[in-house]
């Protein structure tokens, strides 16, 4: 357990953080300082350093995070980054499941490749067999375009009668393929699982990316290791029983982050909108908003932290910018302090 301090200005305000272990503080400062301990080790990096302050150290593991903006803001910049500081922290990247069904891909794998040095490898859509589930030498991808990018509606108000019945046996068909695939990263020690292509909709019960959201994180990251492979499995349960007790993981540590686009591009549109009860910002533990201000009669990038449950955050908005290193918080030093 460590101790982190937040200096506070009059309004509540993170101006600067220090680690008292290694820096003197002085006893002017005494009434300016709060101090949290916090564990750093129970924390996951953004890969963001301004953001990772915002947040009191880092998302909370065993929990979902939405990140909302508009398209071109910086969501997925954002992900990716989280996503491959799993290499650091849980000794894995993370794995990223594409639920876009427009014909063309969020542009992972050119973002990555340029700004995070990650040659994101695609993951098949096949079947395997369970020796071939639990055999760790098997190459796995990183990446998975569950629905693919045939430009296919998945809002049921856009859909006839037959169309959704088509979506449903695909969904039948795909589905094992998908569990199969968070399974085996589960199995591998990835903790972190980037969720991409959730496009906007006025009725979450509309939504047949929101359907396969809730199944993925309640019913295969938030369920115990032996549960998920009872459901992969199936009949195979009892003949695999073996190799599902000797390859145990915490379920507990495992994160989604959410990437969704939202109709509104100017922030304060995104900030001044409450959640729905009963939406899925309702039962995030930590919601991102990423939209446009204005600054110097221009329109820059900022992210403000709408939500985040069991934490201490910096609820100021922050501008920053995006670069070949990524994203980069305009108001944080390269001491990693606040200005």
């Amino acid at each position: 357990m460590s101790v982190l301090c937040f200096q506070i200005d009059s309004i509540g305000h993170v101006v600067q953080c220090y680690n008292p272990i290694k820096t003197a503080l002085s006893n002017s400062h005494i009434s300016r300082i709060r101090c949290f301990q916090l564990s750093f080790s129970a924390r996951q990096s953004t890969g963001i350093k301004g953001l990772d302050l915002a947040l009191g150290g880092g998302l909370i593991p065993g929990t979902l995070t939405l990140v909302i903006g508009a398209t071109g803001v910086g969501k997925t910049q954002l992900g990716l980054s989280w996503a491959k500081q799993g290499v650091h922290e849980d000794g894995r990247k993370g794995a990223i499941v594409d639920l876009s069904s427009r014909g063309d891909s969020q542009s992972h794998a050119d973002y990555a490749k340029r700004s995070l040095n990650w040659e994101i490898r695609s993951q098949s859509m096949e079947r395997l067999v369970p020796a071939q589930i639990f055999d760790r030498g098997l190459p796995i991808g990183d990446s998975i375009s569950f629905l693919g990018y045939g430009g296919r509606r998945v809002l049921r108000n856009q859909m006839d009668e037959d169309q959704w019945e088509a979506w449903q046996s695909i969904l039948n068909r795909q589905t094992p393929i998908l569990t199969q695939f968070v399974y085996r990263h589960l199995l591998l020690g990835t903790r972190r699982f980037m969720v991409d292509g959730i496009e906007p909709q006025d009725s979450p019960e509309d939504s047949l990316q929101l359907d396969l959201l809730e199944l993925m994180y309640h019913r295969m990251l938030r369920v115990q290791h032996d549960w998920l492979a009872r459901e992969l499995l199936r009949q195979d349960f009892r003949a695999n029983e073996e190799s599902v007790t000797s390859n145990p993981y915490d379920h507990t540590k495992s994160n989604a982050m959410v990437l969704i686009t939202a109709r509104e591009s100017m922030l304060e549109q995104m900030i001044s909108k409450p959640f729905a009860e009963g939406d899925l910002g309702a039962g995030a533990n930590t919601v991102l908003f990423m939209g446009r201000v204005q600054s110097a009669g221009r329109l820059d990038r900022a992210i403000y932290i709408a939500k985040h449950r069991g934490s201490y955050c910096d609820d100021r908005i922050h501008p920053f910018k995006i670069n070949d290193d990524g994203i980069q918080f305009a108001d944080v030093t390269s001491q990693g302090t606040v200005q």
